[in-house]
Parts: structure tokens; sequence; C-alpha cells
């Protein structure tokens, strides 16, 4: 799983659905939650939460030019390649967190991915999950 520490900086509602913006070092990210159509106490502007997220839910992207629908785009560094028969795990250097993708082993080989590139990590707004931190 992977895991990253932000601060809340905006939060749209409508009805159970939540559009909520997260600071991660400058660096803004969405995440798109379906709660109650009450709001979470912790769930407030300026307070600090974990982002999470899926190995499995980080697609990569090389040369990527123009406008996407994903809200969330992270360029990286490549730090790590373990390939697998089927499956290739890819460990990436963003900010100063690291963030892993396992993406399939064909995937690599068509991007060629190698240890040093720079590539673009795309998660989609619904596959982040947000959870409090406890002072």
């Amino acid at each position: 799983m992977n895991t990253l520490i932000g601060t809340i900086t905006q939060i749209q509602q409508s009805n159970a659905i939540l559009l909520v913006d997260i600071d991660v070092d400058e660096h803004c990210f969405s995440a798109l939650l379906i709660e109650s159509t009450t709001q979470l106490e912790w769930l407030s502007v300026g307070n600090k939460v974990k982002l999470i997220f899926k190995e499995t839910e980080v697609s990569l992207a090389k040369n990527l030019s123009g406008l996407i629908s994903l809200r969330n785009r992270l360029q990286c560094k490549v730090l790590t390649v373990q390939r697998g028969e089927l499956l290739s795990k890819i460990t990436l250097k963003f900010k100063n967190y690291t963030v892993v993708s396992a993406i399939t082993t064909r995937s690599v080989d068509a991007l060629q991915i190698c240890v040093g590139d720079d590539i673009d990590a795309l998660i989609k707004s619904n596959e982040i999950s947000l959870m409090m931190i406890n002072n």
C-alpha cells in the first residue's frame, strides 16, 4: 500500500459525494469519497491526513502530453524495476516519498521502463482513500 501525508486544502460536497483536495509537499492531490450526508469531523480543511492507494492503482506513462481526466499526476523518477513473469513492481521517487506501481511486465517492456527514467504516475481520484492521523 502506498501512503503519503498531506493537508486538506479544499472540500467540495454534493450530497454524499466529496471531492477533497490535499497538499502533499506543494503538490495537489484529489480524492473522491462517498460518505454519509454528514461530514466526518476529522475531514476538514487544515487537517493532516494519510492518502492511501494500492500499487495496482498506479498507472505509468512516459512522454505524456496533453490533457487527461486523471486528477492525480505525479512526476517521478524510476528507482527500481523488479520484473516478474506477468507482473512487475516499479519503485518510484516522488518528492520525499517512495511510490510503488504494479503493472504488467508487457507494459514495462512496451514503455521500455528503466532505472533512472522520468515517468508520470497516474492515480484516479476515486482510488485514493483518506485516513485520519491520530496525534
